[in-house]
């Protein structure tokens, strides 16, 4: 098992903030939710409501994958926020630098998702029993052994973009779950980013467009 040592700072980065909602940065290695067991209490939730102490988490990355969260900061808010998320009323977009080069500029990954019982977390493809999943994707630029990829899932299945990236051969760098021996290695974390939101602001309804910077990491010159 994995020790959990999630980054310490910045504490919590928070991007945007009014009376309805926050957008925060989840870096890689935190959980957005407490886990279990106390080692794992720390998480960007616990660390928000620390802070905030009315916020209440939406929807969660990966402990591995940064970027942005939307939280709200009342129930009202909340159950609209959960509700555009189940209808597909937030527009999300990913980067991440996968293993290879995939041999089309843009494509499209739908394959049927279920947890791997035995194995979870992790998921797996089950055409008889599987939910469906769609993700889209464009190659942005590629070097010899990688490709940064833009994501855009479709659908939320837990992993999905991990399953998919590794279905059509091209796993993402640095996961420890999904990628080959050589793609692991390819990185010191998981590359992969929560790089965009757009949502309608579940109060005024104006039109909110978030943007998060591409780690460093990355990038190949």
């Amino acid at each position: 098992m994995r020790i959990y040592n999630p980054p310490k700072e910045p504490f919590i980065h928070v991007l945007y903030k009014d009376e309805g909602l926050l957008i925060l940065e989840k870096p890689s290695g935190l959980l957005s939710v407490p886990g279990r067991s106390v080692d794992h209490y720390d998480s960007l939730a616990t660390r928000a409501q620390s802070q905030y102490t009315d916020s209440l988490i939406v929807h969660r990355l990966d402990m591995d994958t940064s970027g942005l969260v939307v939280m709200a900061r009342n129930p009202e808010v909340h159950r609209k926020l959960s509700h555009f998320f189940q209808n597909r009323e937030v527009e999300k977009k990913y980067f991440a630098r996968v293993w290879g080069v995939p041999g089309n500029a843009i494509g499209e990954v739908n394959l049927p998702l279920i947890c791997d019982w035995p194995n979870r977390p992790r998921q797996k493809v089950d055409f008889a029993e599987g939910k469906p999943s769609l993700t889209r994707w464009e190659k942005v630029s590629s070097s010899e052994n990688s490709s940064l990829i833009r994501l855009m899932p479709v659908t939320g299945r837990s992993h999905q973009l991990r399953v998919h990236m590794q279905a059509i051969g091209h796993p993402i760098l640095g996961d420890p779950f999904y990628a080959h021996p050589d793609a692991l290695k390819g990185a010191s974390r998981l590359l992969l980013h929560a790089s965009e939101l757009k949502f309608s602001h579940p109060v005024s309804g104006e039109a909110l467009h978030f943007n998060s910077e591409l780690p460093g990491e990355f990038l190949i010159e």
